[in-house]
């Protein structure tokens, strides 16, 4: 039996988590165990958020070279997208380590750290307060 060829990397976005699989293959994608002719069929059409999740396979030329079996969970599709483009670019580096300077060129190494702050007692949101009545 053949051995299965894989290349893994985990991303994560806001509250979002991403393990992203690549296997040699055609392109396809399959999310949550369901299968998908496109990752925007996943993303509910949003093809901003498609080509942001694939930005690292389109960077380096490599869009159909790859099938993507992702498990993804927490947050929204926003930051879902997010979670997958990071998964995808560390999978690549296990791939092949010559593609890490066109993928740091990009920025698409970085995690971004940004969270939602926590809402604090005695205010609407985060920040926002009630309104100040003088009497």
């Amino acid at each position: 039996m053949a051995d299965l060829v894989e290349y893994y990397g985990t991303g994560r976005r806001k509250t979002s988590v991403a393990r992203v699989h690549l296997r040699p293959g055609t392109g396809k994608v399959k999310v949550n165990g369901k299968e998908y002719e496109k990752l925007v069929d996943y993303l509910i059409g949003n093809e901003v958020w498609e080509i942001a999740a694939l930005k690292p396979l389109y960077v380096t030329n490599l869009k159909d070279q790859f099938d993507l079996v992702i498990r993804v969970n927490g947050g929204g599709l926003s930051g879902q997208a997010g979670a997958i483009s990071l998964g995808i670019a560390r999978a690549l580096l296990q791939y092949d380590q010559s593609l890490r300077p066109i993928l740091k060129k990009e920025g698409l190494l970085k995690r971004d750290p940004r969270e939602v702050e926590r809402k604090k007692y005695g205010l609407r949101k985060a920040r926002k307060r009630p309104q100040f009545s003088k009497r």
